[in-house]
């Protein structure tokens, strides 16, 4: 698509996102995916975004659904729109949002697979620790299990933020937002096991820093993390749609079932809401009804 007509409003779009949402690049990069599906729309009807009207939006969301794409989707595009249309009523390149009355489909909570401690034991025990990515890896889903990281905060960790000593690392979530994280004794025994590796890799400028390389010395992608996830999946016999964000849920929701308060899980997760958090408030059946058997009086033997 041509966006040359609105080159200057999407730039300014953009940093806006990034300077004053503090938003991350990808979260930046999403929501100009989402700007992107609009201006295609718009150039197709001929019309400038400021002069769209609710009508020419509906018509957005309808193609959106003829196209078979899925209501979370359409939600999460039609939310990008809305931030769109609220940034050209700050700029006062519009005195009315059309957005205001378009209406996101209706979906319902949608809780990510999480893994049983004999699963993600399984998927560690798969790793193959004489390849000589093999140390790298265990460290890798030991640290994202231990300490619930997204994948960006993963392939971002610097040596500069671990305090291994003290049990603790910092981590740099969205919006560049840092929290300390406790790193378990055995996540610590693995990253320490791997650095003789490390060493050994010739690392490229401007990754002096980073914990994890790959082998041409640099920081590891978000799709290495996600494929090699999927790979010990696999290895392990694991039917579930396993990734990097299911160590993160599988990490909150072991925390949770073995007691751990839900302010102390959002605070290690860095949700800024607790309502992100209690999402991870599921627990198994299984788990639920030992609860209710050991602690509910009319269960206790006289």
């Amino acid at each position: 698509m041509d966006k040359s007509p609105y080159n200057d409003l999407v730039s300014a779009y953009r940093t806006h996102l990034l300077l004053e949402k503090s938003l991350s690049r990808n979260s930046v990069d999403a929501y100009m995916g989402d700007l992107d599906k609009l201006l295609n729309h718009l150039q197709t009807i001929h019309r400038h975004p400021q002069e769209a009207t609710l009508g020419d939006l509906q018509a957005l969301v309808i193609s959106l659904h003829e196209m078979g794409v899925n209501p979370r989707s359409q939600a999460r595009i039609i939310s990008g729109i809305k931030s769109f249309y609220r940034f050209l009523e700050l700029e006062k390149q519009i005195t009315k949002d059309p957005t205001e009355l378009l209406e996101s489909p209706k979906i319902g909570m949608k809780l990510p697979e999480f893994l049983t401690l004999f699963e993600i034991n399984t998927m560690i025990d798969s790793i193959d620790l004489s390849l000589p990515e093999g140390q790298r890896n265990k460290a890798i889903l030991e640290t994202l299990y231990s300490c619930g990281l997204r994948v960006s905060e993963l392939t971002g960790l610097r040596f500069s933020n671990l305090y291994l000593d003290e049990g603790f690392i910092k981590v740099e979530g969205k919006g560049s937002k840092q929290r300390l994280v406790p790193i378990s004794r055995t996540a610590i025994k693995e990253i320490n096991l791997y650095l003789p590796d490390r060493s050994r890799i010739p690392v490229k400028k401007k990754f002096e820093d980073i914990l994890f390389l790959n082998g041409r010395g640099t920081s590891l992608s978000r799709a290495t993390i996600f494929n090699l996830v999927k790979k010990y999946a696999e290895l392990a016999g694991i039917r579930k749609n396993v990734s990097p964000h299911t160590f993160r849920h599988s990490f909150a929701t072991h925390l949770l079932e073995g007691g751990a308060n839900l302010r102390a899980i959002q605070t290690m997760l860095g949700h800024e809401k607790i309502a992100t958090t209690e999402i991870y408030t599921h627990l198994d059946r299984d788990f639920l009804r030992s609860e209710i058997l050991q602690h509910h009086p009319r269960n206790r033997r006289r």
